[in-house]
C-alpha cells in the first residue's frame, strides 16, 4: 500500500463485506483528516462518501467494475461552521491477499472548479437577462439609437437621428451632430464627453436643446454605456428620448416656487419687483422692466402715462436699463394700449428698430441690444392697472414663446397676492409721509449759522409716526432747536407729537427761561391734559455770548443726548442736562446746561432710530454715531446729514429724525 502514500490524490482502500477502513494515504488524511482504521466505512466515513455512494460500495466490491463520480457534494463541520465541499471520486474493486476483496476510491477535490463554473453559469444567465431588458427599454422607451466613439464622435449612422434632426449622415457623422444642439448647449456637450470616461457611474446622462427638422429646439435626454476592451472605452451605445414635456414641467414648477419664494420673503415693493425680474431673466426673457404706475391712475384717456422703472434685469453682457426712473409713455404705444386694455400685449420688430413710439432711453437700449420682441403684462390691484411687467427678447433668442408668455403670467398670478399687498403698502407709507413732512416745518435762514434737517421714515411700517424736529426763532432773535419722539406708531402717536410740538412752540416763546423750565411746564401741561402719553425731547437755545461767541442752554427729557462734534473732529455727547421723559410725574427741578460752541463747531440732535438696534445696548449706538460724525466735521452740512443716514447701520424698525447746526469758523 506504500506505493499510495505520496501520490497527489487522496487514495482509500477498504475490506471485506462491511467495507472496514484498511489504508488512507497522507492527502486523505490531509483533506479529511485521521480516520480509525478498521471501522466500517459507514461509521467513520459517513461524512465523506455520503448515503448515495456508500449504497453503491456493495456493488462495485462485487462486480469489480470501476465507477466514476465526477461531483460528489459533502458539507464539513469547521470553525467557521458547515462548508460545502466537492469531490471527483473513481470507485473499483480490488483483489486483497488471502482471497479476500476489497475497495479501492481515489478522490480529487474540484470545490474551486465547481464554484466557478456555477459562477459563470450566473453570470451567463444574468447578462442574457439584462441584455433582454436593455433591448425592452431601447426599444420601448426610447426615440433613438446610436453608437458613438471613445469620445462622442458617430460612428455609425442612425436613421432616428436622421429622422429627427433632419442632418444626412454626412452632416452628423464625426462630431458634426453638435450642429443640430442649441449653440449654447455645444459647448457642454464636449466638456461632458471629454469627462465621460472618467466617471465612476458607468451611465452617461445628459440633457441638450436639439433642432428638429422643423428648425424648432426640444429637450433631448441622451443616455449611454461604454463597451470596454482590455479595461479601456472602445465606443458607447446609446438612446434618446424627447423629454421637452418633462422638461418644461419641471422647470414651470422651479420658477412657480422661485417667484413665490420671492413674494413671500420680502416685502419692499421695490425689492420683491427685482427678486421676480432676476426669476424670469434669462430663463424666459433676456430682459425684464418693471414700471410702477402713480398712486392716482386717473386722466384724460388719450392722455400719455409717466411711470416709475422700480425693477429691471437683463441676461449677461446686456446693458442694464437705469431704476428710480421716470419715463413717458404716448398714447398710440403699446404701453398705453397695454394698460387700456388690461390684457398682455406682444410685439414682434426688426431688431434694434421698434416701430411703435417709447421714450428714447428704451429706443436707444433696444438699439444696443438688438432687442425684436416685448411682451407687456399688466398687473391689476383694486381694479386698476398700478404695474407693467415688460419681458423682452435680444439677438439670437427667438421671440418669447406663448407658452412662456403664459407662465410668466402665472408667476406674476402667484405673486399677486404679496405684491398687491407691497402695493398698498408703499401707497399708505407715501401717504403717512406726506403727512408727516406737512407737520414738519423748514428750518428757518439765521445769519451766521448753517441749519440742515433730516426725516426718513422706516421702510417697514406703513403708518405715520411721532418724530419730529423743529426749529425757530424767538423775538429777541435766539434761536430755539427742538427734536422729540412721541411713544407709538400710529395715527395717535401723530396727534400726540402735533399737540406736544405746537404746546412745546407756546411755551418756549411765552417766557425768557431756561430750556429745563420749559419742558417742565410741558411737563405738567401734559399730565393735565393728556395722561396716557408719553414723550422724549431736546430743547436747546442757541444765542451769541459777550465775546461773540455762539452759547448753548439745552435740557434733554429721556432722549439720546446730542452730539458736538468741534472742527478738527473730536465728537462728545453732551450730557450734563438730564431729566425724565416727559409725561411722567417729577417733583424735582428740571435741570438746565450751558455749552460753549467753538468756532466751526457742528451740533446734530436725532431720534433714537438714528442709534438703537434690537438687543444691542444703546452705548454701542452712541459710540458708533460718534466714530460715523467725527470723520465728517469738515464736510458741507447737507453732506454731513445725509452721509450720516447712508453710513450708520439702522435696524430700519424705526423713524429717523435729526437737525443740524454749525457755527462758523471765527472771524466770520
Amino acid at each position: 500500500m506504500g506505493v499510495f502514500d505520496q501520490t497527489p490524490g487522496a487514495v482509500l482502500v477498504t475490506r471485506g463485506e462491511d467495507h472496514r477502513l484498511l489504508y488512507t494515504n497522507d492527502a486523505f488524511h490531509a483533506m479529511f483528516g485521521d480516520r480509525p482504521v478498521g471501522v466500517p466505512v459507514r461509521e467513520g466515513l459517513r461524512d465523506v462518501l455520503g448515503q448515495d455512494t456508500l449504497a453503491m460500495l456493495d456493488e462495485i466490491r462485487e462486480t469489480g467494475e470501476t465507477t466514476r463520480l465526477d461531483e460528489v457534494c459533502v458539507t464539513v463541520d469547521r470553525s467557521g461552521g458547515p462548508h460545502e465541499r466537492h469531490f471527483r471520486m473513481s470507485l473499483s474493486g480490488i483483489p486483497l491477499q488471502g482471497g479476500e476483496r476489497g475497495l479501492l476510491a481515489v478522490i480529487q477535490e474540484v470545490t474551486e472548479q465547481v464554484v466557478a463554473t456555477r459562477r459563470i453559469r450566473a453570470l451567463t444567465k444574468e447578462r442574457h437577462r439584462l441584455m433582454r431588458r436593455y433591448k425592452s427599454m431601447v426599444w420601448a422607451g426610447a426615440h433613438m439609437v446610436w453608437v458613438a466613439g471613445p469620445h462622442g464622435e458617430a460612428e455609425e449612422p442612425s436613421q432616428s437621428w436622421q429622422r429627427m434632426s433632419g442632418q444626412t449622415w454626412e452632416e452628423s457623422r464625426g462630431y458634426g451632430w453638435l450642429q443640430a444642439l442649441h449653440p449654447e448647449d455645444r459647448e457642454r456637450a464636449l466638456d461632458a464627453w471629454a469627462r465621460a470616461a472618467e466617471l465612476a457611474n458607468p451611465i452617461w446622462e445628459q440633457v441638450f436643446r436639439v433642432a428638429g427638422s422643423d428648425g424648432v429646439y426640444r429637450h433631448i435626454r441622451f443616455r449611454a454605456v461604454p463597451v470596454y476592451e482590455d479595461g479601456v472605452v472602445v465606443e458607447w451605445v446609446g438612446a434618446s428620448a424627447d423629454v421637452e414635456q418633462e422638461w418644461q414641467e419641471e422647470r414651470r414648477r422651479r420658477l412657480l416656487d422661485r417667484a413665490a419664494a420671492a413674494a413671500t420673503d420680502i416685502t419692499n415693493l421695490e425689492e420683491m419687483c427685482q427678486a421676480i425680474a432676476d426669476v424670469i431673466v434669462p430663463e424666459l426673457a433676456d430682459s425684464c422692466d418693471v414700471y410702477l404706475r402713480p398712486e392716482s391712475s386717473g386722466g384724460f384717456p388719450h392722455a400719455p402715462i409717466v411711470t416709475e422703472r422700480i425693477a429691471t434685469a437683463v441676461s449677461a453682457g446686456l446693458p442694464r436699463l437705469p431704476t428710480r426712473r421716470k419715463e413717458y409713455h404716448l398714447p398710440d404705444g403699446p404701453f398705453v394700449r397695454a394698460v387700456r386694455r388690461r390684457r398682455p400685449v406682444q410685439l414682434s420688430f426688426p431688431p434694434g428698430s421698434p416701430p411703435f413710439p417709447c421714450p428714447d432711453t428704451v429706443r436707444t437700449w433696444m438699439a444696443e441690444t438688438g432687442s425684436h420682441n416685448v411682451t407687456l403684462l399688466p398687473i391689476v390691484v383694486q381694479g386698476e392697472v398700478a404695474a407693467v411687467v415688460v419681458i423682452g427678447a435680444c439677438g439670437e433668442r427667438p421671440p418669447i414663446a406663448p407658452d412662456d408668455v403664459d407662465l410668466t403670467r402665472e408667476m406674476l398670478d402667484h405673486a399677486h397676492d404679496a405684491i398687491s399687498k407691497a402695493l398698498r403698502f408703499r401707497r399708505t407709507q407715501r401717504v403717512a409721509l406726506a403727512l408727516q413732512h406737512s407737520l414738519l416745518a423748514e428750518p428757518p435762514h439765521v445769519p451766521g449759522l448753517e441749519l440742515a434737517a433730516r426725516y426718513q421714515a422706516s421702510p417697514t411700517a406703513a403708518e405715520i409716526g411721532g418724530d419730529w424736529y423743529d426749529a425757530f426763532l424767538l423775538s429777541g432773535g435766539a434761536l430755539k432747536l427742538v427734536i422729540g419722539d412721541v411713544a407709538g406708531h400710529d395715527l395717535a402717536a401723530a396727534v400726540s407729537m402735533s399737540q406736544v410740538r405746537n404746546m412745546l412752540r407756546a411755551l418756549a416763546v411765552d417766557r425768557d427761561e431756561f430750556p429745563g423750565d420749559v419742558l417742565r411746564r410741558l411737563n405738567s401741561a401734559l399730565e393735565t391734559l393728556n395722561g396716557e402719553s408719553t414723550a422724549t425731547c431736546v430743547l436747546a437755545r442757541l444765542e451769541r455770548d459777550d465775546e461773540g461767541g455762539w452759547r448753548l442752554a439745552y435740557s434733554v427729557a429721556g432722549h439720546p443726548p446730542p452730539l458736538l462734534v468741534t472742527g478738527e473732529g473730536e465728537g462728545r455727547f453732551l450730557q450734563d442736562a438730564g431729566n425724565p421723559l416727559l409725561g411722567l410725574s417729577h417733583d424735582q427741578p428740571w435741570i438746565s446746561a450751558v455749552e460753549p460752541l467753538p468756532p466751526h463747531s457742528t451740533l446734530l440732535l436725532y431720534t433714537d432710530g438714528l442709534v438703537e438696534r434690537r438687543g444691542e445696548d444703546l452705548c454701542e449706538g452712541l459710540k458708533r454715531l460718534r466714530r460715523c460724525a467725527e470723520p465728517l466735521a469738515r464736510e458741507p452740512l447737507d453732506r454731513f446729514c445725509d452721509e450720516l443716514l447712508t453710513r450708520m447701520p439702522m435696524a430700519g424698525e424705526d423713524d429717523v429724525a435729526m437737525i443740524a447746526l454749525r457755527v462758523p469758523a471765527a472771524g466770520r
